[in-house]
This record gives C-alpha cells, sequence and structure tokens, in this order.
C-alpha cells in the first residue's frame, strides 16, 4: 500500500489493480478466477478478471470483498457496477480493469474466455 504524505493513497492502474482485484477474489474462495490481458484487443478496459461464485452468498461476498478490499489497500473504487448477485453476472468496472463475477452456468454459457481468446491471460499465483 502507497500512502502519499497528505495520508492519501496512489491510486494503482492496469496489471497491479487487476493483481489486486484477483487476490481479492481469491480471498473470498472464488473459482477459476483468470486474468486476460485485453490491451490491444479491446476499447473498453485494458484487463478483464473473470471468476465463478458457487452460492448467491458466495456471489455477494466476492463482489463485497473484490470492491471493498481494493477500495480499503488501494484507494480504488469501481466507477460503475452492472448487474446484481441475483442475476448471476455482476461486472466491476474499474475502467482499466473490468470484473465478471459469474456463477459457472452463466460463465459456461457465454463463454468470455473463448469469445476473448486472442488475449493473452495474465500468470499470477493464489494464495495457497
Amino acid at each position: 500500500m502507497v500512502r502519499l504524505p497528505e495520508g492519501e493513497f496512489m491510486a494503482i492502474k492496469g496489471l497491479e489493480l487487476a493483481l489486486a482485484c484477483a487476490k481479492a477474489a481469491d480471498g473470498t474462495k472464488a473459482e477459476g478466477i483468470r486474468i486476460l490481458d485485453m490491451r490491444g484487443l479491446s476499447n473498453l478496459t485494458d484487463f478483464m478478471v473473470v471468476c465463478t461464485g458457487t452460492s448467491m452468498p458466495q456471489l455477494r461476498a466476492i463482489l463485497r470483498d473484490v470492491a471493498g478490499q481494493v477500495e480499503e489497500e488501494h484507494g480504488v473504487k469501481p466507477l460503475h457496477t452492472e448487474g446484481k448477485a441475483d442475476t448471476r453476472w455482476v461486472v466491476l468496472d474499474f475502467i482499466d480493469v473490468m470484473v465478471h463475477v459469474m456463477d459457472a452456468e452463466l460463465r459456461e454459457y457465454y463463454g468470455l474466455e473463448d469469445l476473448w481468446k486472442d488475449a493473452k491471460e495474465v500468470e499470477w499465483q493464489p494464495a495457497a
């Protein structure tokens, strides 16, 4: 965590933000967490984080913890949130990073990873 002299946070962006989102999702036991590098492929975002929640309470927890932990630790909030946990697919839009939290059925049906198969996957280490 980086603090400015005034005690404010320095906002993180890009890959660092994507990794922070993935780690927060991992802390809530999200499954199948993948980070895709969208630079050069999408005008909407630089990185996409996709993960799966196995139940409605877990979907809510993932959303809460990704947004809350990233704001608490890095001073960054999603600019926009699309959907609610009961829709089984929610997008947290951090501009540089879009976090897709989905249930398994919708993730398989929509196949975001197949849709963006030209995106390079970012290697990262989930907690042991």
